[in-house]
């Protein structure tokens, strides 16, 4: 096992050997968010057949040449299509048809005139010529049988999954999210809802990695071990059982009930690092048993909150086959100093918007609510003095 190692080294040793996954077929109403495994072709044209795009008269361009307001041009209109009519029989010169936006173009038609450009009589008198093909939308205009509609890797929008129901598609492949599994442990720790003894406090880390879990789309399940070594390594086998990945939060720092140390070796766990040069959550472990990654973190939630985005988020990243996981860096601007020296890579909690960051009051590891309405982490390098208002820093987008 490693210790004490760089931030980067850490997202290596949890990332190098891991492959996506696989995938899964969902109904295509039920893959919003998640990303294709493969390519889709479309299996027929669309639109399926010539059609209006517009309220009107089918006509002959020939038969219309000339016409205007001073001369307009008579036709008796001989069928009225609306849009879901088979279009039967073709328009012969000399003739009219009545149509609706998105009806099928008879056999014979080669424009649509819109309807305010005639007196929409019967016969129809015709106030404007036009070109050949014009307001004319050919079978095949948007895609083709055949053609690549959506290709692998592709993340489903609203207008992806629009095109996949134009094609008549219910179903894709889509790369499978890994289902986490996390534990929380203390002895110090109640259940909310629960009357609170002396000494005692209310967990926030299973709530809160829960629900960030759920906002990046991943299905999860949550339990609470005590702090004892076997319990915790019973907690741990059985849940690796039903899950892709076990997630835990306390017990990995140096006091007498950081208990991985015991745990890990007890349930035959491979430990791969342990200590990550930055601050909060310094202690952080990876580990791995019967080829399942094990990411454990610090027990105070601002310090778990941050490393799960930064080595938990590459760690889901590569499993699911999703790099649009991955954090995202840039720079700003702070519009708060800090105080503190940073001896250590630190990351502190903000507020980004417009290339500027704001830090909240309060940034202590164990302090939570200051994290309310913050977007992004802010990273001050190793050996930073405190820092004025106008410095550029970068942060990590949430």
């Amino acid at each position: 096992m490693v210790t004490g190692i760089s931030l980067e080294q850490a997202v290596e040793l949890i990332t190098g050997k891991l492959s996506p996954l696989g995938s899964e077929t969902l109904p295509a109403l039920q893959a919003l968010g998640r990303t294709l495994a493969s390519d889709v072709t479309a299996p027929v044209d669309q639109p399926p057949f010539d059609r209006s795009p517009l309220d009107g008269y089918a006509l002959r361009s020939a038969d219309i040449a000339g016409a205007d307001r001073d001369h307009p041009i008579c036709l008796p209109v001989v069928d009225t299509l609306y849009a879901g009519d088979e279009a039967k029989s073709p328009l012969l010169p000399g003739q009219a048809i009545r149509i609706m936006t998105g009806a099928m173009l008879p056999q014979g038609c080669d424009c649509v005139l819109r309807q305010e450009d005639t007196d929409r009589g019967d016969p129809v008198s015709i106030y404007a010529s036009l070109p050949p093909y014009k307001n004319y939308v050919y079978q095949g205009e948007d895609y083709r049988t055949g053609s690549l509609l959506l290709s692998a890797g592709t993340r489903l929008d609203a207008a992806a999954l629009g095109v996949l129901a134009s094609a008549g598609i219910t179903e894709v492949a889509v790369r499978r999210r890994p289902k986490v599994g996390l534990l929380t442990t203390g002895d110090e720790v109640v259940e909310a809802g629960q009357p609170l003894p002396p000494g005692k406090i209310y967990g926030s880390n299973g709530a809160l990695l829960t629900a960030r879990l759920t906002e990046l789309g991943m299905p999860s399940f949550c339990r609470h071990a005590a702090d004892s070594p076997a319990a915790v390594a019973k907690a741990m086998e059985g849940m690796l059982e039903g899950c892709d990945l076990l997630i835990t939060t306390g017990g990995v720092s140096v006091g007498d009930k950081d208990i991985f140390h015991q745990a890990l070796p007890l349930l035959g766990a491979e430990r791969v690092f342990w200590k990550v040069d930055l601050k909060p959550g310094t202690p952080a472990m990876f580990s791995q048993y019967k080829g399942k990654p094990i990411l454990s973190l610090s027990g105070n939630p601002f310090a778990a909150f941050t490393t799960f985005e930064l080595l938990a988020q590459p760690l889901l990243a590569a499993l699911a086959g999703e790099p649009h996981l991955l954090p995202r860096r840039q720079q700003a601007v702070l519009t708060t100093p800090y105080d503190k020296p940073s001896p250590r890579r630190r990351f502190l909690r903000g507020r980004y918007e417009d290339g500027q960051v704001t830090l909240p009051v309060g940034h202590s590891s164990g302090q939570l609510a200051s994290l309310v309405g913050c977007n992004c982490l802010a990273e001050l390098p190793a050996g930073t003095p405190p820092v004025e208002a106008g410095q550029a820093i970068q942060v990590w987008l949430l």
